[in-house]
């Protein structure tokens, strides 16, 4: 049976719904889960959360902790990396510091000055376990769900030879959602997406196999449900299609939402669902202000499902995962879209940068689909975000300031907003802030991971 092994343990809701998956499948009872953190207290919640599952699931397998990242990376078959380097303190700064210059972030962990330097600091420390399993397990494949996954899927595959794939669960999140707003049983809708990460799009979506977009089209003009989604809908009316990340991360990655605080506040009033609440709708920082709103209960939960009596629901999720790890096992074929390298699988976008397309996986791993040409204009508005990449990938490689100035600088939403002196000052100021995480530009070292909430792609 396989080696398991999570890098950022620690992150423990997202290690409990993976490890849930894992138990839920028969064909993985037996296989040996490795939790590796560097913060033993959370190491030890999450040692006995997980030998609590295997328990209450009866099942064969085996836990261990460690914070021996290279001993925990030995011998492993499959390594899941969760981590969030600096935790909230780091993030605070990615958000903070480009508002002083303008730069109005909601989430700021994918594009934009937090996600290039969010991308960094998680890049310091991955690039290292890449390194060791090359050394200790050459023939592991990498989950990756650290977000920003493109940069750091493609960094990845630009410095190391171990397999690796990135996984969102965007696709699987907005697919439920479209089947809704048309009236659709789920089990009755089919899809085809592509593009890349939270910049995928819907190119086709059908419902017994007759194209749904004209449903959605009629659907959008009810206020209520183009409340629940006016960033995504106001793209879908102007490009044509629907994208995946919701719309207060979405209004981000464009130039068009959040140039100036009566932008955002109108962007804010198009809100109608509450379940946006926990993006504040859309305000600078939203996800942060949830992320600290849930430090306080985040361990406290945790071991309240500890006590005994308490039982851990352990139920299926979306995630793609252990689908994954099933599949290579067992050879059960099985569709996922998949974070990988642009082959010549979408031919409008370069060469060599990170895209997420439909992906089969067996036995012989995780397998690629040509999709061609993206309608043009999708092309070119997804072309903005993958040339942010490509210089902040390729900033870290060269361990270059300069190209990550540069990177910054085309920026969609920066760019909007900022001068390029500005943006050079901001760039700067973040450096200086947070140099203890970025030892590739400082000459320092990062000892290993760190989990905590917020870490998913």
């Amino acid at each position: 049976m396989p080696k398991i092994t999570f890098i950022g343990a620690g992150s423990a809701v997202f290690t409990r719904n993976l490890l849930g998956d894992i138990l839920t499948y028969p064909e993985l009872d037996g296989s040996r889960i490795c939790l590796m953190d560097i913060d033993e207290g959370r190491l030890k919640v999450v040692d006995a959360l997980a030998n609590k599952m295997v328990v209450q699931r009866k099942s064969h397998a085996t836990v261990e902790s460690t914070t021996d990242r290279r001993e925990a990376l030995r011998d492993a078959d499959y390594v899941i990396i969760t981590i969030q380097v600096g935790g909230l303190d780091a993030y605070e700064m990615d958000i903070e510091i480009p508002r002083k210059y303008g730069v109005e972030q909601c989430v700021g962990d994918t594009l934009n000055p937090g996600g290039v330097f969010r991308g960094l600091r998680h890049l310091a420390v991955i690039e290292e376990v890449a390194r060791e399993l090359e050394e200790v397990s050459p023939n592991a494949l990498i989950l990756q769900y650290t977000n920003p996954m493109a940069i750091i899927c493609w960094a990845l595959a630009k410095t190391s030879s171990v397999r690796s794939v990135g996984l969102c669960h965007s696709v699987q999140g907005t697919s439920k959602q479209l089947a809704r707003y048309v009236g659709a049983p789920y089990d009755e809708v089919t899809y085809w997406v592509a593009g890349i990460n939270h910049v995928a799009w819907f190119l086709r979506f059908e419902w017994n196999g007759q194209d749904a977009y004209p449903i959605l089209r009629e659907r959008m003009e009810d206020p209520a449900i183009y409340g629940e989604e006016p960033t995504r809908f106001d793209l879908m009316r102007h490009f044509g299609y629907f994208v995946t990340e919701s719309s207060g991360h979405a209004s981000e990655y464009y130039p068009y939402f959040r140039r100036s605080q009566q932008e955002i506040e109108g962007l804010v009033q198009k809100f109608t669902d509450p379940k946006n609440a926990w993006f504040d709708f859309g305000r600078t920082g939203g996800y942060l202000r949830h992320c600290l709103e849930e430090r306080d209960r985040y361990y406290p939960d945790i071991e309240r499902q500890l006590a005994d009596g308490v039982e851990i629901p352990i139920k299926r999720s979306d995630e793609y995962g252990a689908g994954i790890m099933h599949s290579i096992e067992t050879n059960t074929p099985r569709h996922i879209n998949g974070n990988v390298m642009n082959t010549g699988l979408i031919t409008n976008l370069p060469d060599g940068c990170c895209v997420e397309v439909p992906c089969l996986v067996d036995r012989t791993g995780i397998n690629p689909c040509h999709v061609g040409m993206l309608p043009p204009a999708v092309a070119n508005v997804t072309r903005r975000n993958v040339d942010v990449q490509e210089l902040a990938v390729l900033g870290h490689v060269h361990r270059d300031r300069e190209l990550i100035r540069q990177a910054i600088k085309l920026d969609p939403l920066t760019s909007a907003v900022c001068t390029l002196e500005q943006i050079d000052a901001m760039t700067n100021e973040m450096f200086e802030a947070q140099a203890r995480w970025l030892p590739q530009f400082t000459g320092g070292l990062i000892a290993a991971p760190a989990g905590g909430p917020g870490t998913g792609g």
